[in-house]
């Protein structure tokens, strides 16, 4: 997006921090509500007498419009910017959510949750990151930390006050007051200022056009030239007839007769040019329209095999995610025999740790330089180990133990998803790239997630439904090490050459041990008027 000739540069630092507190602000009333639908619509599924499969399929829809909104939020971003993209996503949440206060199917969940919830937190995360993205540099692993434990201190708190709306004043009112709550975050978004050009948060103006205009102007232009040229036609053959009107009828005759023929075939010949000129002309057109959507898209990314492995990679564990975030309240009330009020304070503390490690990590992974994929690709493995662990574990100290260390190895993971795709594309494609992400996280969610609450209720045990998530991040695991580990080997082979090639530059540059004795000895020699120029 270009709304001026220069470019802005981010003052890491700043207005941004209020950016920060803002998408904080934004994540803590939206997007922590992914977290509790477990103990929000658990209860009222069951009594629907809903099985897991529903259970699963309102959250993978939900998963998919959120992803899916990728088609459409790159172009959106750059059109309209941050700002209004996330206002808008906070009331589609609070709409779709007041539409679940009033639901009495299990389809009724899937239009309001799935849908308006969905794509509304689909707006609201890409937007709130490019929003931090545009004003920090070195420090922004840091502030996204700090943006996303908004979301991990609604986790610790939500749970609980869904808990007391759902003990006092049953389902619809507690759906109600998150619909509510999600509205705060309009609060945030007013404050997402774009940074301009002189590092000032005025608002610059925009070219929409820019981005929406799919057919090319050139198009109306080659229209108008054809209106042009047949006026000018139209108006040679008035010319002609008045002056036909003023020959002799049996000379117009004569000439009408002998051209008829020639007329023919020069008819056929123009209609057959002009045929294949539009022919042409509508595919370039038709060339220029997909060269358009490409650009408006990003989709040269897709030629990156690299890029392939990172957005599939990252889906494969959201999709993990995702399924383990809703079934783990069930896994503690049904599998161990967990109250209400236990599984609450489980999931509080799970997230106490993960909004800790937000804090924490970025400050020490900007301070080693450690790339994103590195530290996403160790919080996987971080999983893989609390996840299997927590699942054979029974006993209250070993849970909390686990939850502990699940919450700060998920936190990796959350930190670094776009961070990942930040460190691997240009600044300006960008929104593209997370859009791209968002659409693989979306078909993965709706097979690969579906088919964990298929084997959930084939097996009718959670335990091998937790060992079914942690397949997907072995597989990422298995995939990712190898490629990682060979991209470093040739980084430390390119930098090695290029050491050795300085190296060699150095030692022509300097001079011989004889040419250093010549020259002390034409300095120490007596000057001579005989040989002045032999030094």
């Amino acid at each position: 997006m270009d709304t001026t000739s220069s470019v802005p540069i981010p003052p890491d630092g700043g207005w941004g921090w209020v950016i920060v507190a803002a998408v904080a602000l934004i994540n803590m009333t939206n997007q922590s509500i992914l977290s509790v639908f477990g103990l929000l619509f658990g209860s009222q599924l069951r009594e629907m007498q809903q099985e897991t499969f529903t259970a699963a399929l309102i959250t993978n829809l939900n998963s998919l419009a959120l992803n899916f909104s990728g088609l459409f939020i790159g172009p959106a971003i750059k059109s309209f910017k941050p700002r209004n993209v996330a206002a808008c996503g906070c009331l589609m949440v609070s709409f779709g959510l007041s539409l679940c206060s009033f639901a009495t199917e299990g389809w009724h969940f899937i239009v309001g949750y799935s849908l308006f919830v969905g794509l509304g937190l689909g707006l609201i995360a890409p937007s709130t990151f490019v929003a931090i993205n545009s004003y920090f540099t070195t420090k922004r692993g840091r502030a996204v930390g700090v943006s996303l434990a908004g979301a991990g201190l609604g986790q610790v708190f939500i749970p609980h006050v869904v808990r007391f709306f759902l003990d006092h004043y049953g389902f619809r009112v507690a759906i109600l007051a998150m619909s509510v709550l999600s509205l705060v975050g309009l609060i945030g978004a007013l404050l997402l200022k774009p940074l301009t050009p002189n590092g000032s948060t005025a608002a610059g103006k925009h070219n929409n056009r820019k981005h929406f205009t799919i057919i090319p102007s050139s198009a109306a232009g080659t229209n108008k030239n054809k209106v042009n040229s047949s006026d000018s036609v139209m108006e040679i053959k008035i010319g002609n007839n008045a002056n036909e009107m003023q020959m002799d009828k049996q000379k117009s005759q004569e000439v009408a007769l002998l051209s008829r023929e020639n007329n023919d075939d020069n008819v056929y010949k123009q209609t057959t040019i002009r045929m294949e000129k539009t022919n042409h002309k509508d595919t370039a057109l038709c060339s220029k329209v997909c060269q358009r959507l490409v650009e408006a898209m990003d989709l040269e990314l897709l030629k990156d095999p690299i890029f392939w492995s990172i957005i599939i990679g990252m889906a494969l564990v959201y999709t993990s995610t995702i399924n383990f975030t809703m079934i783990f309240p069930s896994f503690l009330q049904d599998s161990v025999g967990y109250s209400t009020k236990t599984t609450a304070t489980c999931m509080s503390i799970m997230a106490g740790a993960d909004i800790i490690c937000r804090l924490l990590l970025p400050c020490i992974t900007d301070k080693l330089k450690i790339p994103y994929r590195v530290i996403f690709l160790l919080g996987t493995v971080g999983l893989l180990i609390s996840r299997a662990a927590l699942a054979e574990s029974m006993d209250f100290v070993s849970i909390v133990v686990m939850s502990i260390f699940t919450g700060m190895t998920k936190s990796a993971t959350v930190l670094n998803n776009n961070l990942t795709i930040s460190g691997h594309v240009r600044p300006e494609k960008l929104p593209g790239g997370l859009g791209l992400n968002m659409i693989a996280k979306g078909v993965l969610v709706i097979s690969v997630g579906q088919v964990l609450g298929w084997i959930r209720d084939f097996t009718n045990s959670y335990v091998l439904c937790l060992h079914a998530q942690n397949a997907l991040l072995l597989f990422v695991i298995c995939v990712w090490t190898p490629e990682m580990c060979y991209k470093y080997h040739k980084y430390l082979k390119e930098k090695r050459h290029l050491r050795l090639q300085s190296t060699a530059t150095e030692d022509q540059q300097m001079p011989s041990s004889d040419d250093i004795e010549e020259g002390q000895q034409c300095l120490s020699s007596p000057k001579t008027t005989s040989r002045p120029n032999d030094c």
